[in-house]
């Protein structure tokens, strides 16, 4: 027999075969990492979502209240995201917190923070009309964000530390709906969180 006829044959049939083993392989190679995350968001509801990134942005570190047990405190689901208890009296610190260069001081719950601005709380983040955010829109919520501005309006004071507002600026406005939608599917928690005092205000209040 010829044998370039032959070797011309074997190389048909070892690319044909090459070229099924490619289809296969394509046909039966699982869903990429990344491909899996775009399907399982895309499945997501907005609550679900805005749970999920509300938890991953550490949220409850400062907006909910705690239980001192044990291991330290742990968050009470009871009041979830409803801000400094309003009858909780905030403990003593060392006023040279409020100078640059010496550290800040946070309350064991970390519900209220003293540093060189002043002290902060947090706010009630659930959807009670009175305390929270109930009379919310998102637009408002997605320009307070943006604009690391109190209540969003261009006139207020800055958002104050520790809230990274930075971060969630750089969410795009699907996300931050998504976390507005969850805020707004909590249970309304009647509390109003304290207003934030200045240096001042904390000074004279020691006097």
């Amino acid at each position: 027999m010829n044998t370039k006829f032959i070797v011309k044959h074997l190389v048909a049939a070892t690319t044909a075969v090459f070229t099924l083993g490619l289809i296969s392989c394509n046909q039966t190679q699982p869903t990429s990492a990344k491909e899996e995350i775009h399907e399982t968001i895309a499945k997501e509801t907005p609550v679900k979502r805005g749970e999920y990134l509300v938890t991953i942005g550490g949220c409850n570190d400062c907006h909910s209240p705690k239980m001192m047990t044990q291991f330290g405190p742990e968050i009470d689901s009871s009041r979830l995201l409803s801000g400094r208890p309003e009858n909780d009296k905030l403990p003593a610190f060392d006023l040279k917190h409020l100078q640059p260069g010496n550290g800040v001081f946070f309350t064991d719950d970390l519900t209220a923070v003293a540093g060189p601005w002043g002290v902060s709380f947090p706010i009630n983040l659930t959807p009670d009309t009175a305390t929270g955010i109930g009379a919310w829109r998102d637009e408002m919520f997605i320009k307070i964000l943006r604009s690391g501005k109190h209540m969003g309006s261009d006139a207020a004071r800055p958002i104050l530390p520790p809230m990274p507002w930075q971060n969630f600026a750089k969410m795009t406005d699907e996300d931050l709906k998504a976390v507005f939608t969850y805020l707004k599917s909590l249970p309304a928690i009647k509390n109003k969180a304290p207003e934030a005092f200045s240096p001042p205000e904390v000074m004279a209040m020691r006097k």
